[in-house]
């Protein structure tokens, strides 16, 4: 038999065999020594605690720690004459309904409840259609009186009425220089609320998404530039969509409508809702009959959608859905309310105009191109 000879190995490998040998023949194993130790790794630490879910602010939409927001409500019956401008602590309010008074001119009811001044105002009189509107809130409200008639109203609803001049708001309600009178009443809002900390906060209004891009208009609705509203010849309060600030900012009669910092009024979310408005306690003063249904658009986060709306009762809030059915969702934000008169049919949505083609004329809109609306629609 030929036996082959073995390749000598190569110097490198020889070494490292040599290597590995003298290693293990200085090593001495320990049968008895305990194993190292094992130091937890951050997984383990006995600090750590799972997240608290947090929940929507009632009437914001925005996500809180649970049980941080318990105190009532305040709403308040806030002027908008041209004197009561800018009015004060306004920018803060969650929700502010606009409504139809006598005179072609309008005033609000302002909701405070995530973020409450230390003043607001100027407040005024009480309406007709205020009990409609705060009843499903709770809380309190603050105004300056009214009709015997309208403030009975405003009694028998389930809120605590803070009226100017009574006896038990003489340090609350006070008149504020730079203001004439009768737009001149303010109130001491936060002082007002923790004087009835014991009333329940209000339950939530309206759905909400996650974010503005989650919102109903932001995924069904139209693009839009322009929202604008026609309450009477006196009152024409337009918005326009703001990509910068994610909202709606708010003009009156073609000039922006400034609050009390001095920046331009916006909203998260403008609902305009057609309400038919008679004349059934004063032939001078409408009321905007609010249980009832009818039609209506949403506006969020540059887009606008048809809804319907309906209100079963004094107690119970807004709803609102979509052409389909589905519950109409705004984002979270602040909210306001136009009242429109069902009257004057006027809601006007306009479109953004179509940037120009580079190096060639603009791209024409098509026939039934979601563009300028023009006559009010509704």
């Amino acid at each position: 038999m030929t036996t082959r000879p073995r390749k000598a190995l190569r110097a490198g490998g020889l070494a490292a065999v040599l290597l590995a040998a003298g290693t293990l023949a200085g090593c001495v194993f320990d049968a008895a020594a305990p194993p190292p130790a094992v130091t937890p790794t951050g997984a383990f630490d006995a600090d750590y605690s799972e997240p608290v879910p947090r929940v929507p602010a009632p009437l914001r939409g925005t996500l809180v720690e649970p049980g941080s927001l318990q105190n009532p409500s305040l709403a308040a019956k806030i002027d908008n004459h041209e004197d009561a401008r800018p009015q004060i602590g306004l920018e803060r309010a969650d929700l502010v309904f606009e409504e139809l008074v006598e005179g072609g001119l309008t005033r609000y009811v302002a909701v405070w409840q995530s973020d409450v001044p230390e003043l607001i105002g100027p407040v005024r009189s009480i309406r007709p259609m205020d009990p409609d509107i705060i009843s499903p809130l709770g809380g309190i409200v603050a105004y300056s009186g009214g009709q015997e008639q309208f403030v009975d109203l405003m009694l028998r609803a389930p809120v605590y009425n803070a009226v100017h001049g009574e006896a038990d708001t003489e340090e609350t309600f006070y008149r504020i220089d730079g203001y004439d009178s009768p737009h001149d009443v303010v109130v001491k809002a936060s002082e007002l609320v923790s004087e009835h900390a014991d009333l329940a906060p209000p339950a939530q209004q309206f759905a909400y998404s996650a974010d503005v891009l989650s919102s109903t208009a932001a995924v069904d609705g139209e693009p839009t530039a322009t929202l604008s509203l026609v309450f009477s010849d006196s009152r024409f309060p337009s918005w326009q969509w703001d990509e910068a600030s994610v909202s709606f900012l708010r003009s009156q009669e073609g000039a922006p409508d400034l609050g009390s910092t001095g920046a331009q009024l916006s909203a998260t979310n403008v609902v305009s809702l057609l309400v038919d408005e008679v004349y059934d306690y004063d032939e001078e003063v409408p009321r905007a009959v609010l249980v009832a249904s009818g039609e209506g658009w949403a506006s969020t986060g540059g887009k606008t959608v048809h809804l319907r709306w309906s209100k079963d009762d004094a107690a119970s809030p807004i709803r609102l859905v979509d052409d389909a059915g589905a519950t109409i969702r705004l984002a979270p934000g602040s909210t306001w309310i136009e009242l429109v008169p069902r009257e004057t049919r006027s809601v006007t949505v306009t479109a953004p105009v179509p940037a120009p083609v580079p190096g060639g004329d603009p791209a024409p809109e098509e026939p039934g191109d979601a563009g300028d609306l023009g006559d009010p629609v509704g």
